[in-house]
């Protein structure tokens, strides 16, 4: 029944919010309040990009209450690529009234989520963890997917 839909689901990525510039994100961060602020770090035309923004779009009226969903380009704001460590994308960073919600997914890097989503249900469950989180005063909580649905990355740490 999907084959009609093809060529959209292919990029839905026009149907979320997107920040452009840095005082965009800085404005989103502190205007977000009481939801999760989601940020995807990424690039339009990335295969794994458009992936992770379908799940995204098809996730965003359900998750309304509770969080709110932007798209972030790499390129256009290098200054926050560079300070979450963007090396891999997506990257999706997380807040909460202001504060950077940590996430531990059993890896190395607690600052953000690598990669996609492998089910739409897996992002809902992470939201709502980190909305009842950062409700109860927690700036870290523990990520509810199965370890086997969070995509593994060799982290590269590159010495000066």
């Amino acid at each position: 029944m999907d084959a009609g839909f093809s060529d959209t689901s292919r990029n839905m990525s026009f149907l979320l919010p997107k920040l452009s510039a840095k005082r965009d994100v800085d404005n989103a961060i502190k205007t977000t309040a009481e939801k999760v602020l989601v940020l995807r770090f990424g690039r339009d035309d990335d295969p794994t990009c458009l992936q992770l923004d379908d799940i995204l779009s098809k996730t965003s009226h359900d998750l309304s209450k509770m969080a709110t969903i932007y798209l972030v380009d790499v390129d256009k704001v290098p200054v926050y690529t560079q300070y979450f460590d963007i090396s891999l994308i997506p990257s999706t960073v997380f807040f909460f009234n202001g504060q950077h919600m940590k996430v531990d997914y059993g890896s190395p890097d607690h600052t953000k989520f690598v990669g996609s989503f492998k089910i739409k249900q897996d992002f809902i469950d992470l939201i709502e963890v980190i909305f009842r989180g950062a409700m109860r005063g927690k700036l870290i909580v523990k990520s509810p997917i199965d370890p086997k649905n969070i995509p593994k990355y060799d982290l590269l740490y590159q010495g000066v």
